[in-house]
């Protein structure tokens, strides 16, 4: 999923990932669930038993302004866009950080031209607050907040 050029395109620089980047993501990612309680779910489909993407919370260090907000994102693999996984996985794990963990500071950011993002935000109740720079890639992004 992350060497795929599509999937890629709007994350940080828009590259695809090497097997040795997304294991390291990998371990980034356990890491956070045991440091902070929360990160993000892996998303399989229900009638395969595949996995499609992942989807949850963590801590958007990449965008210092945005701070002590948590972030949620999720990232897809291209064969499950447009059937609704997206939406429905992160309104699970928005329902997650609200109920389960009581985090009410909630954020997501998307770059620009990723309109796809921007409805499934909408769709989980999230409101534009502002736009402005990613600093590590340069690119411009929306963040979206959790009205509290």
């Amino acid at each position: 999923m992350c060497a795929d050029r599509d999937v890629m395109r709007y994350i940080g620089a828009g590259q695809p990932r090497t097997a040795e980047e997304a294991a390291r993501s990998l371990v980034s990612f356990e890491k956070e669930w045991n440091e902070r309680g929360f990160g993000l779910f892996a998303v399989e489909e229900k009638a395969s038993g595949n996995l499609i993407g992942f989807t949850g919370l963590s801590l958007p260090e990449f965008l210092p302004e945005v701070l002590p907000s948590i972030e949620i994102g999720w990232r897809f693999s291209k064969p499950s866009w447009g059937k609704g996984y997206a939406s429905e996985a992160a309104a699970a794990a928005l329902s997650f950080g609200v109920n389960e963990l009581s985090i009410t500071d909630i954020v997501s950011i998307f770059q620009i031209e990723n309109r796809a993002s921007a409805r499934i935000m909408q769709k989980l109740g999230m409101i534009f607050d502002r736009r402005t720079i990613d600093p590590t890639c340069e690119r411009e992004v929306e963040v979206y907040r959790l009205p509290q």
